[in-house]
C-alpha cells in the first residue's frame, strides 16, 4: 500500500500523542479504516522505535538507571506480585523490554561485582528462567510479553515475518520460471553485501531493467528508506546493477524517486514481468 508523504504523515502525528500500547494500535485502526492493518503495524512500530531512539540516553544515565533500581527494588517489596516493572516502564514512556534490561544488568552488577556481559543479559531476556531471583524472572517477563516493539519475543516474530516473505519471493520466482541465485548462494561464492536475489537473466518491469530483488517485510518511511539506500541498495546499484526492492506493507510514494537511476520501488510483486524470450519471441 502506498501513502502519499501528506497521508504518512497525519499517521505519524496521530501516533505522536498516544501512548505506544495495543490498546493505541486498535484506536490507530479505527481512525484510518481505509489503511491496511499491516501498514499501520508497521508505521507504529517505526515511529515507537524513533521515539525511543529520542530519549534512549537519558534513561541510561547513572541517575535514572539508580532510580529505576531503587523504585523497583521498593515496588517489589510491596507486592512481589504486581506488575512494578511493566508499570514503571509506562509510566517514564520507555519500552518495557528496555526498562527489564536496565534493571536486569543493575541487579547483575550488584550480585556479581562486574558489569555482566551482553551474552549473558540477552540469554536471561529470552529466558528468564535463567534469572537467579525468582520475582525479577517474572517481572522480566510480563515486560518482554508486553512490550509489542522491543524484545526478544518482537525480534524472534521479526525474523519470522522477514524470512517468510523472502520465501513468498522465492516462490513467485519460481513460479514465474525466473533463474537466480538467493542470498545464501551469493555469501558462499564470497560476496558480502547481497540483495536477496540476483536475477540470472535480467528483466523488465514498468520500461526498467531489473538485475536483483530485495524484500522488506516493513513500511518504506524516509528514515528507514535513507538507512537502506546508504547501507545496502546503492552498494547492490554498484556491484550488481539496477534492482527492484518491495516493500511488502507499503511505502512513501515520493521515494519512489530513484527509477532513472536503477532502484525501483513496488509494495507486491510485480504482475508485468517482461522477459528477455518474451520481448524476442514479440520481435
Amino acid at each position: 500500500m502506498k501513502l502519499s508523504k501528506a497521508q504518512y504523515d497525519e499517521i505519524a502525528q496521530f501516533l505522536g500523542h498516544v501512548q505506544p500500547t495495543r490498546q493505541s494500535l486498535r484506536k490507530l485502526k479505527e481512525r484510518f479504516p481505509s489503511q491496511s492493518q499491516s501498514t499501520l503495524l508497521s508505521i507504529f512500530s517505526q515511529e515507537y522505535q524513533k521515539q525511543i531512539k529520542r530519549t534512549h540516553a537519558k534513561h541510561h544515565t547513572a541517575e535514572a538507571i539508580e532510580t529505576y533500581y531503587q523504585r523497583y527494588l521498593s515496588g517489589v517489596m510491596k507486592n512481589a506480585a504486581a506488575p512494578v516493572l511493566l508499570e514503571l516502564a509506562n509510566e517514564v514512556d520507555f519500552a518495557p523490554a528496555l526498562m527489564a534490561r536496565i534493571v536486569l544488568e543493575r541487579f547483575l552488577q550488584e550480585q556479581e561485582g562486574t558489569i555482566p556481559s551482553k551474552t549473558l543479559i540477552n540469554s536471561m531476556l529470552r529466558d528468564p528462567s535463567q534469572i537467579p531471583d525468582g520475582v525479577l524472572a517474572n517481572q522480566v517477563y510480563q515486560c518482554t510479553v508486553n512490550d509489542c516493539c522491543y524484545g526478544p519475543l518482537v525480534d524472534c516474530i521479526k525474523h519470522a515475518i522477514g524470512h517468510e516473505h523472502e520465501v513468498l519471493l522465492r516462490e513467485m520466482l519460481l513460479e514465474k520460471n525466473l533463474s537466480f541465485l538467493a542470498e545464501e548462494q551469493l555469501r558462499a561464492k564470497g560476496y558480502d553485501k547481497t540483495p536477496d536475489f540476483i536475477l540470472e537473466v535480467p528483466v523488465a518491469v514498468e520500461g526498467h531493467i531489473i538485475h536483483w530483488i530485495e524484500s522488506k517485510a516493513s513500511f518504506g518511511d524516509e528514515c528507514s528508506h535513507q538507512a537502506y539506500l546508504h547501507d545496502q541498495f546503492w552498494s547492490y546499484w554498484n556491484r550488481f546493477g539496477p534492482g527492484l526492492v518491495i516493500y511488502w506493507y507499503g511505502f512513501i510514494e515520493e521515494l519512489d524517486c530513484h527509477r532513472e537511476r536503477g532502484i525501483l520501488l513496488k509494495d507486491c510483486f510485480p504482475t508485468d514481468i517482461v522477459t528477455l524470450r518474451h520481448s524476442m519471441a514479440q520481435h
